[in-house]
């Protein structure tokens, strides 16, 4: 596996010229795809996460109301929303930390790894090798338009 500094410049030397890899034209595809792929399961992660902090934002707005509904004499409702809503999960009973969780443990860590353990073998540990393809072509472009 190939140790990277992603944010190195390829002028320090340090950078990986993505066709001394030995990747075939649907190889380097396969793995492009597959990490657009994990990268939106990232994002999708992360929008679970935002769920999660809304949510409990919410609940804490929803136990504030329980003590005003109590201050405004409606213990009833107040009763309700603390023993009836505050309570339950988001999910199938399930609490959102408890979402996030289980898709970090049971999918995110296991697409990474899967990932990882592709781009080994293909590539050499290299990440972003069809972008890396296209800094140098960009570069090159550069150099040769001067």
């Amino acid at each position: 596996m190939t140790d990277i500094d992603s944010n190195a410049d390829s002028d320090a030397g340090t950078d990986v010229d993505p066709d001394d890899l030995s990747l075939s034209d649907a190889e380097r595809d396969a793995l492009h795809e597959l990490q657009l792929g994990i990268e939106h399961v990232h994002r999708a992660y992360g929008s679970l996460l935002e769920f999660h902090h809304e949510l409990g934002h919410a609940m804490d707005r929803m136990s504030d109301a329980e003590a005003r509904l109590r201050e405004a004499d409606h213990e009833e409702w107040a009763t309700e929303l603390r023993d009836d809503h505050l309570p339950t999960g988001a999910i199938s009973d399930q609490w959102t930390f408890e979402l996030v969780e289980e898709f970090s443990t049971e999918f995110l860590e296991e697409v990474d790894t899967f990932e990882a353990s592709v781009r080994a073998e293909l590539a050499d540990g290299v990440d972003h090798v069809t972008e890396r393809r296209q800094k140098r072509r960009v570069r090159e472009r550069a150099e040769t338009d001067e």
